[in-house]
């Protein structure tokens, strides 16, 4: 049976070049309404977590939550998707240094107002450790095992000077995989009524 995943793989593989017959195929079999394109999958597990914590099962919405491995990637899947392809609507979330990758993806792939986006001050990770607070985030660095990790990160001259939020929105992307399990942990957290306003807004669109 045809899943969410598979489109995404479809997808990603038709945005690198390939046919994109088994995305439409998959399109119409799994009914997709809505594609949320993302940067990467840290937003994507964020995303997710907080979907989950609502009780919502977004493939089965028909809602297709794609990380495109960057915003530069946008106007290529927007395309793709959105109005001038598949005719899927399109939302997204970003952070405001990549806003006006969005805003030329949107225009070119004839998205309408309505077919909104979201932006972030910095990233999802500066609000969502912005949204708990640095003492909270610490405190579960050191329950995800990552205390002696972070202490031997914050002795590195390069931290000196910075603030504890960035601080520890750096150490964050440090390591592989790192952004994307605390993409998700942050937001389980956080519990389903606190979430950031971009990703909140988002959700809420969907």
């Amino acid at each position: 049976m045809a899943d969410m995943e598979a489109f995404r793989e479809a997808v990603t593989a038709w945005a690198a070049g390939g046919p994109g017959d088994s995305a439409r195929e998959l399109a119409a079999q799994l009914s997709v309404r809505t594609a949320v394109l993302l940067e990467g999958p840290s937003d994507a597990a964020a995303v997710n977590a907080l979907a989950e914590s609502r009780g919502r099962d977004l493939a089965a919405e028909g809602v297709c939550v794609l990380p495109m491995g960057g915003a530069m990637s946008v106007a290529r899947f927007a395309g793709l998707l959105g109005p001038c392809g598949l005719g899927i609507r399109l939302t997204g979330l970003c952070d405001e240094r990549e806003r006006g990758f969005y805003e030329r993806g949107w225009e070119r792939a004839g998205a309408g107002a309505e077919q909104k986006f979201f932006v972030c001050v910095a990233d999802l990770e500066e609000e969502l450790i912005r949204t708990l607070g640095v003492t909270r985030v610490e405190a579960l660095v050191e329950a995800e095992g990552d205390l002696r990790a972070l202490q031997i990160f914050l002795r590195q001259p390069a931290q000196q000077g910075r603030s504890s939020q960035q601080q520890l929105r750096r150490f964050l992307g440090t390591k592989k995989g790192r952004k994307i399990h605390y993409g998700r942990a942050l937001v389980e957290a956080l519990g389903p009524d606190r979430a950031p306003a971009p990703l909140d807004d988002l959700l809420a669109c969907l």
